[in-house]
């Protein structure tokens, strides 16, 4: 481990300790202490008080880990910022390449974007404001004290959840079982699950196996309990077959191949607002942890006096979902929402919503550089601070009334332009994923030029995105209905979860992770099952008005019902 900035002595103290094997000594390193702690640590005697020399040496060693002046070598988690990034001298060499590679060249030239954005910005004031003015935005008024904007979002009366829920009834109960059996005859997502050894590829599970092991593990039942309610299964089969077969991988393109499917049905596209855009959404579920895990954390709201994790979930609007992680409730959700984005092939999002949780500045300058608009549903929305190119007093000249409360630094941002590409094209081409980059970004005890710049330029899209959101009920309206969207799949996840008070069973991260894959396919199961079986309700109807009314009851509701 080294230090990157300080004086000599400090970069010494971590060296004396290696070579000590951790023993202070008599003369240990005191240059990283203030003048008034090295005070403290010596009484008049000159001689050290060791108690109070190891808490100030710990002190400042977390204190140097999260302001990056402390870099271990051997580690991934707590190296430098620009350590995770595209090497100096390939990004020296090859920046025009990458650049082409990750699909980045129109941001090549910083000016040029910046005076686009300008233009963008200062026409959505003035339209914003112009319809403000004029009365024609009747949902959007300024509260008289402080003059800040509000919006009033009526709700969309025309949710049926019933229809959907009596026709399904039709078909009975239907175990889970039979729904993987007949989804897998459609789709052959078992061919997914190969061997986590490549000389044994070809071996497959059986057929058996393999849903006995996907419902132990997604239901929470457990592979021994599901083994000793079952008629024909050997434990010690079932046992080999989660552990070879049952990968992060493997499960998540399981999942793909499902949503591959329902992505060429008629009844499943015509959920989507835009035929030629997609919106997705992502919420956060916090479960418990029955064991000792490093990825839970103690929240008293959600889990009292024990701990839990959070189960982060990605859904398009053909309520298909396409990612899902397992993190600490303890950590923020807007780090991992590039990850979801930007996950697989199969979904591609134009737009995605998330709530407060899954915003920040620097999630809406990433999330532009990708190439999706960004729409959270920010609480008290009218308290947010906008921005503009130009100074307040420039906007308050020409009549507004929804003002910037200060400038954008645009020399901030061109001073640092290159390492935000560098640091876009790292999560691009994958080299490192986003929330590795962004929990190390916030990890800082002071923000970094190359952070400060980054939540910079996101003021932009988030002044241009407010303002928006101000004057489209329309957006508004499809925000809501998304995050509803995610927030039932949230419920329609806890009966799926059912098993052992719904805790998770694991304490490592990537086995949680499985277990949360395993859910998240049978529930994609489940989707498309429900979207065949009213596909066949609708195919075998012979009215043609009674056609057009079921479908229309069938876009008013959910197919997320078990």
């Amino acid at each position: 481990m080294n230090l990157q900035r300080g004086s000599r002595n400090r970069r010494l103290m971590p060296l004396h300790f290696k070579n000590t094997d951790g023993d202070i000594g008599h003369a240990p390193p005191l240059g990283f202490l203030t003048e008034n702690e090295v005070e403290a640590v010596t009484n008049k005697e000159n001689t050290l008080r060791v108690s109070l020399y190891k808490a100030l040496f710990f002190f400042h060693l977390t204190d140097a880990i999260k302001s990056g002046r402390l870099i271990f070598d051997s580690t991934y988690r707590y190296k430098g910022i620009f350590d995770y990034l595209i090497d100096d001298d390939i990004w020296s060499e090859q920046r025009d390449h990458l650049l082409v590679t990750a699909g980045l060249e129109d941001f090549n030239n910083v000016t040029l974007v910046l005076d686009k954005l300008k233009k963008q910005l200062n026409e959505k004031y003035h339209s914003t404001n112009q319809r403000a003015l004029q009365g024609e935005n009747r949902f959007l008024s300024f509260d008289k004290t402080t003059e800040k904007a509000k919006v009033i979002t009526p709700k969309i009366d025309n949710d049926d959840f019933a229809f959907i829920g009596d026709t399904l009834m039709q078909a009975g109960y239907v175990p889970i079982q039979t729904i993987l059996s007949d989804i897998n005859s459609v789709c052959h997502f078992n061919s997914c699950f190969t061997h986590f050894m490549n000389k044994h590829n070809k071996m497959k599970p059986s057929l058996e196996m393999l849903m006995a092991g996907i419902m132990g593990i997604g239901c929470n039942i457990g592979v021994t309990r599901i083994v000793n309610i079952s008629v024909g299964l050997n434990e010690n089969t079932l046992d080999n077959t989660v552990n070879w077969f049952f990968s992060l991988h493997n499960i998540q393109s399981a999942s793909d191949r499902i949503i591959e499917y329902i992505d060429k049905l008629s009844l499943a596209n015509a959920y989507k607002f835009d035929p030629e855009a997609t919106h997705t959404a992502s919420d956060g579920q916090k479960y418990y942890v029955a064991v000792d895990s490093l990825n839970a954390a103690y929240s008293f709201k959600y889990f009292g006096k024990d701990k839990g994790s959070t189960v982060y979930t990605f859904l398009d609007e053909k309520q298909s979902l396409f990612y899902s992680t397992v993190i600490s409730a303890s950590e923020r959700e807007a780090a991992y929402v590039i990850d979801g984005l930007m996950h697989n092939d199969v979904v591609k999002s134009q737009i995605h919503s998330s709530d407060s949780h899954g915003y920040t500045e620097s999630i809406f300058a990433t999330t532009h550089f990708i190439g999706t608009a960004f729409a959270p549903r920010i609480k008290n929305v009218g308290n947010q601070t906008l921005y503009g190119f130009e100074s307040p007093k420039s906007y308050k000249e020409k009549g507004y009334k929804i003002l910037p409360s200060r400038r954008i630094n645009t020399k901030l941002i061109k001073e640092n332009w290159e390492d935000i590409l560098r640091f876009m094209v790292t999560i691009k081409l994958k080299k490192s994923s986003a929330s590795q980059l962004f929990s190390r970004l916030s990890s800082y005890a002071k923000d970094i030029p190359l952070y400060q710049a980054l939540k910079e330029f996101g003021r932009i899209m988030k002044s241009h995105f407010i303002l928006t959101y101000f004057d489209d009920i329309e957006l508004r309206q499809r925000i809501e209905k998304q995050l509803n969207r995610v927030e039932l799949s949230n419920k329609f996840a806890k009966a799926i979860f059912f098993a052992n008070n719904q805790e998770l069973p694991e304490g490592l991260k990537t086995e949680q992770d499985i277990i949360a894959g395993c859910k998240m396919l049978i529930q994609n199961a489940i989707v498309l099952w429900n979207y065949l079986y009213l596909s066949e309700f609708l195919a075998n109807m012979d009215n043609d008005k009674d056609r057009d009314q079921a479908i229309q009851s069938i876009l008013n509701g959910s197919v997320r019902l078990c």
